[in-house]
């Protein structure tokens, strides 16, 4: 993902970020695929807004950020927040989020982090807090996260906690 938000000169913006449609090659290596037929009209060098909101809004899901249900303009933070939901859902699995309306969770409904994760490091439920928070200029990007989960594998590691949960990031 940090490759493609880097492209010069318009970064490549997935939109629809989520676990289906990330795939591990033959080396183990994870490609991010699924990219989709989404129109997006380009607002400004790094701010784009859907061409075709009505058409898709049903086929959105939690892995999709406010903004883009609100048909709002948005940039490469829609893939962060979807992120979020993917860390989440490794180590908690999927969230209960079927009983709650598009409009709770634009307005900062979330699951909770309570289960599986409270023996994770404070910083890496941070992250996940960070990464789907409602406002986008507050998402990490993904060059962000790398050096965040770089440090929080380093910090396990040097702790003997997570060995076993930890090995995707290797």
């Amino acid at each position: 993902m940090t490759y493609l938000h880097q492209c010069k000169p318009d970064p490549i913006i997935h939109c629809d970020l989520k676990p289906k449609n990330i795939f591990l090659d033959n080396g183990g290596l994870m490609k991010v695929g699924g990219f989709g037929l989404m129109r997006l009209s380009k607002m400004a060098p790094d701010k784009v807004k859907l061409m075709n909101h009505e058409a898709i809004v049903d086929t959105f899901s939690y892995y999709t950020a406010p903004e883009m249900h609100r048909n709002e303009v948005f940039d490469m933070s829609v893939d962060a927040y979807a992120f979020g939901f993917i860390l989440y859902e490794m180590v908690e699995g999927l969230p209960n989020m079927e009983s709650t309306t598009v409009i709770a969770r634009c307005e900062g409904m979330r699951p909770s982090l309570k289960n599986k994760l409270k023996g994770y490091p404070s910083d890496f439920k941070g992250l996940i807090e960070e990464c789907w928070d409602t406002h986008p200029m507050a998402r990490p990007t993904f060059s962000e996260m790398i050096v965040r989960l770089d440090k929080i594998y380093a910090h396990c590691m040097k702790h003997g906690a997570w060995k076993e949960s930890l090995k995707i990031w290797k």
